[in-house]
């Protein structure tokens, strides 16, 4: 039997190469850091969930019905009836929330170690490109099974367009496809998730791939393993990709997907966070749910949104504060000045704003899943006539601790003071 493959094998790359070369160019001769440690497992991971996500969404089109009449029956149809639907619909959903858990780590790593620093700042703008196109990946793809809360959601979300100055009704009817969500918006939103949007993200992340394969990997202590050579070529503290890094991540792998099977069979709604209640009553447009949010992944932008007062009656400083919070990322590599890359030897200024960004990220992640009811009063209204809603004025003291953090980027990681770097990666 082995004799065969490797004669099979043989008579293929006599054929093709090119295989075995981009094989050896990206795993088997690809050198990466020997001291890779946890948060170097979720870049891999995202590629494994998006792999889930793209299978189970092909069987679950077999059976969905992008029509507004059709499309929640057909949904509970598939949980009912198809064989095996039910648990392609979770593995689908719970997927959703699991590629954003992990992205976000795989972003933190990144502000951990400095990996969007020179010379890797393309793979921090593919990969940022990667997230936004994975946000409206998910948008879309909220409409689809037609509940209360994708119509609302959508209804809202789309809306906030409509605040653009000048070609802001138009932008949104050009959106929706008609003046309100409709079946017109369920095909588009339907066609834009499953066609348009999955053949970007693939595009985008072989992009990021290449990108970070050409300048080399990142590692905990921020040095170029490719300045120390031996006499073979090879990079004194590089170790091949694979096996070494295929056999760790397979670990991870394994792990992860021990707990996404466990949330997908005894807790896939995860108390209304990954699967909202509201979206198992059909899509009502004469009834609006009594609190409309996003799914948890959307909220800390959603509360950016909503901590920004309205200006002359319209919301479009908080569309466009929530905007910037999102495009400010494309500038991180060239808002740090520090001289070095992990937070290692980076001193307690970048090490606190970190810290201070982690926590305020959460916060304004949990109050965007809340309605702006009254917390408490305590006199806000004596200096602030606009509201006394204690949970608001949280958000926008996050808000403002937010942009402080990029904004104010370029003046800390100057100042701090910072360790001196080894030579050599340290196990």
């Amino acid at each position: 039997m082995g004799a065969q493959l490797r004669a099979l094998w043989g008579w293929f790359d006599s054929r093709m190469p090119s295989v075995a070369s981009e094989w050896r160019k990206h795993a088997a001769e690809y050198y990466a850091p020997k001291n890779f440690n946890f948060w170097y497992f979720f870049g891999a991971l995202a590629m494994l969930v998006l792999g889930i996500q793209i299978v189970s969404g092909i069987f679950l089109t077999m059976n969905y019905k992008p029509d507004a009449t059709l499309a929640f029956g057909s949904v509970e149809y598939i949980m009912r009836d198809v064989p095996g639907g039910w648990i392609l619909r979770y593995i689908h959903s719970t997927g959703a929330s699991a590629f954003f858990i992990v992205v976000y780590l795989h972003m933190f790593r990144g502000l951990l170690y400095g990996s969007y620093k020179q010379p890797r700042e393309l793979v921090w703008i593919f990969g940022v490109l990667i997230y936004l196109t994975l946000m409206g990946e998910a948008f879309f793809g909220y409409l689809l099974p037609w509940g209360q809360m994708s119509y609302w959601g959508a209804q809202v979300i789309v809306n906030l367009f409509g605040t653009v100055p000048v070609i802001g009704p138009d932008l949104a009817l050009w959106i929706r496809g008609d003046y309100v969500v409709s079946d017109a918006t369920l095909n588009r939103f339907f066609a834009l998730h499953v066609i348009a949007f999955p053949l970007v993200l693939l595009g985008l992340v072989v992009a990021h791939i290449l990108a970070l394969h050409d300048v080399g990997s990142n590692n905990p202590d921020g040095i170029e393993i490719k300045k120390l050579k031996g006499p073979d070529g090879h990079p004194l503290d590089g170790v091949p990709f694979h096996p070494y890094y295929t056999v760790k991540d397979f670990m991870g792998a394994v792990l992860f997907l021990i707990i996404f099977c466990f949330i997908m069979f005894f807790v896939p709604e995860v108390g209304g966070y990954f699967l909202e209640y509201n979206n198992f009553i059909p899509a009502d447009p004469l009834k609006t749910p009594p609190h409309i949010a996003p799914v948890w992944y959307f909220t800390p932008y959603y509360s950016i949104l909503r901590a920004v007062p309205p200006l002359f009656h319209s919301q479009f400083p908080g569309v466009l504060a929530m905007g910037v919070a999102t495009m400010i990322l494309f500038f991180l590599p060239w808002l740090d000045r520090s001289p070095v890359k992990s937070i290692r030897y980076r001193g307690t200024l970048y090490k606190g704003a970190l810290a201070m960004f982690v926590v305020v990220f959460l916060v304004l992640g949990y109050l965007g899943t809340e309605p702006t009811t009254v917390w408490g009063q305590f006199g806000f209204d004596a200096f602030f006539l606009d509201t006394k809603d204690v949970a608001t004025w949280v958000a926008r003291v996050c808000t403002v601790l937010y942009f402080a953090f990029f904004f104010l980027m370029p003046w800390y990681t100057a100042r701090d003071k910072v360790l001196p770097v080894p030579e050599r990666v340290t196990s």
